[in-house]
Order: C-alpha cells, then structure tokens, then sequence
C-alpha cells in the first residue's frame, strides 16, 4: 500500500507523470502529424475527390437536363400524337359522313333509275298489249269476215268467191256492226 500511497503522491506532485494526460513530447509529434496528414490529404486526396464530386454533380445535372429534355419531347410528341388523333377522328368522321350521303345519293340514283326502268318496262308491256290487241282485232276481223261470207253465202244461196266483192261484203257488214254498237254504247 505504500507504493500506490506514494505513486498516489507522485502523480499529484507531477501532473506530467498523470496516466490520463499525454506527454507533451506525445502531443506535439500528435500534433505535427495531424498537420502533414491533413496537408497531404489537402494536396494529393482532395483535388481528387473535387474532381470526382465535380464529374458525379455535373453527371447528375446532365441526366437531369437530359431527363427534363427528353420528359418535354415526350410531351411534345403526346401533344403532337393527340393532335393527330384527333384529326384522325375527324377526317374519320368527315369520310363517314361522306360515305352516308354517297350511299344516300347511290339509292336515290338507283330509285330513280329502277323508276324509269320500271315505266320503260310499263311502257314496252303497252306497246306489246296494243300491238297484240291490233293483231287480235285484225284476226278477229278476219274471221269474223270468213264466217260472214259463209253464212251469207248459206243465206243467199250464192257463192260469194269474187275476192273483190268478200272484200266489200265483210267492210259492209264490219262497218254496220261498228256503227250499231256505237249507238248501242251511246244509248247505254
């Protein structure tokens, strides 16, 4: 106990000789390595670490700029995108509605071509009608006339052969029977 007594002693006669607190020769060589590291580092490390901190910060800004110039050609191109789709959508529009009124004036052209076909139709089917109304009268006229010459010749008791006096005969007779049934339809 003496001894921890005395170094006990010693060390408040002699705060150098203090565990805690360092030799002065300690801190002064602390000190002056503490400077050339911090100059070394200074000169050799730090231009070093700028320029790397400088080339990442200049990166960074570059991918930035990039991004907002690609981010502003996006919106362009969605501006310009939507502008032709709605252009597209108009002309769209434009050709349907033109299409519509194509097909309404391709039916009414064909109305009115079917209309004239059908009254040509009409037309040829009268004239066809009259034409065989003509023939029907002119046979009928014919046998009628043959039919007359035989029985006037039964009545008559002569032959009727003249072709002259047929002819005559039958126009006779033909034109008397016309005559009594325009009264008969005048009268009616």
């Amino acid at each position: 106990m003496t001894a921890a007594l005395h170094a006990a002693e010693t060390a408040v006669t002699n705060p150098w000789l203090n565990p805690l607190m360092p030799q002065p020769a300690e801190l002064i060589i602390g000190l002056i390595f503490t400077a050339v590291l911090y100059w070394a580092v200074k000169v050799f490390f730090m231009p070093q670490f700028e320029a790397n901190y400088a080339a990442r910060v200049e990166s960074i800004e570059g991918g930035i700029k990039k991004a907002e110039a690609a981010q502003a050609e996006a919106a362009e191109a969605l501006a310009q995108y939507q502008a032709q789709l709605a252009d597209s959508r108009a002309q769209s529009s434009r050709i349907r509605e033109e299409a519509r009124a194509e097909g309404a004036a391709i039916i009414a052209e064909l109305r009115v071509q079917a209309q004239a076909e059908a009254d040509r139709i009409t037309a040829a089917a009268q004239q066809q009608i009259e034409a065989e109304r003509q023939q029907a009268v002119v046979q009928l006229r014919a046998e009628v006339g043959r039919l007359a010459i035989d029985l006037a010749s039964r009545i008559v008791g002569e032959a009727l052969a003249d072709e002259a006096r047929q002819s005559m005969v039958v126009e006779r007779f033909l034109t008397e029977l016309e005559g009594q049934s325009a009264t008969v339809g005048q009268g009616a």
